[in-house]
């Protein structure tokens, strides 16, 4: 089947932004200064939550976090587990993917340029044929499976991160954001959003605290918390009082260089 995307030749102009000198989309159902920090409710069912906790402490293969740098527990104290590529944690790991993908659905949706900004990408045009350049217009009124192919076009999930934070004792004081240079891997430079899948509540605290936004979220089981990974997100997990806290942690990063401009034959 032929691919629906392309990249359109450079200095080729179908409309959208850009073409013509100025064509500048706002979006009315913004606010006037967004802070593009979004929590989506319920994104996994409890029991699931549950299941992953049980999981995590019967499985024995925790270990201790780490930083971009290695293990550091005065920046952040847990106890760690990647599920990615484990047979015994397949099925965990395909719900927190698929609500991962629901939630950049929505999210790209409500910020386009998450998308269009950093890409230009040809769609097949249907109505007159050839390609078309993308706009934020018809990125929001595309359906639901030329959508799904666009977002699957630009961005990969990363691999994903359960961590247990002990209570009184654990968290990740240190600000940071997700996305640095590391020896032997492009992938952090690719990162675009972080997500936080928060797997339980009933502790104090605990909180993911963004710096520059002054805005804490508090976890509440099953709630999906989608933020932008650079710098200007910078942010801090505070420390759980009275009981531990658990968490599924990831990023959505950019495909390779080479998937999205592949070179002329």
């Amino acid at each position: 089947m032929q691919s629906p995307l392309k990249r359109l030749p450079q200095g080729r102009r179908e409309g959208g932004v850009g073409a013509g000198g100025a064509h500048y989309h706002r979006r009315m159902d913004l606010p006037a200064h967004p802070d593009f920090i979004e929590v989506y409710p319920a994104a996994l069912p409890r029991e699931r939550c549950a299941a992953m906790i049980e999981q995590f402490l019967r499985c024995g293969q925790a270990v201790r976090g780490a930083t971009g740098s290695g293990v550091d527990t005065t920046l952040k104290d847990s106890w760690d587990i990647e599920i990615t590529g484990r047979s015994d944690w397949a099925e965990h790991h395909a719900a927190i993917q698929q609500a991962a993908f629901a939630g950049l659905a929505e999210y790209v949706r409500k910020y386009r340029y998450t998308l269009l900004a950093p890409l230009s990408i040809g769609v097949r045009d249907e109505a007159g044929g050839g390609h078309r350049r993308l706009d934020a217009d018809a990125l929001g009124a595309m359906p639901p499976e030329r959508y799904a192919g666009v977002l699957q076009y630009a961005f990969r999930p990363g691999n994903i991160n359960l961590q247990r934070y002990l209570a009184d004792q654990g968290g990740y004081p240190y600000w940071h954001c997700e996305h640095y240079p590391k020896a032997g891997s492009v992938d952090p430079l690719h990162r675009v959003l972080l997500y936080t899948i928060y797997l339980n509540e009933g502790f104090a605290e605990g909180e993911t605290e963004f710096f520059y936004q002054q805005r804490k979220i508090v976890p509440r089981t099953g709630d999906l918390l989608v933020a932008p990974a650079f710098f200007t997100h910078t942010h801090r997990g505070n420390r759980p009082r009275g009981g531990d806290k658990y968490i599924a942690t990831s990023w959505i990063l950019f495909n390779p260089a080479e998937a999205l401009f592949p070179k002329p034959r």
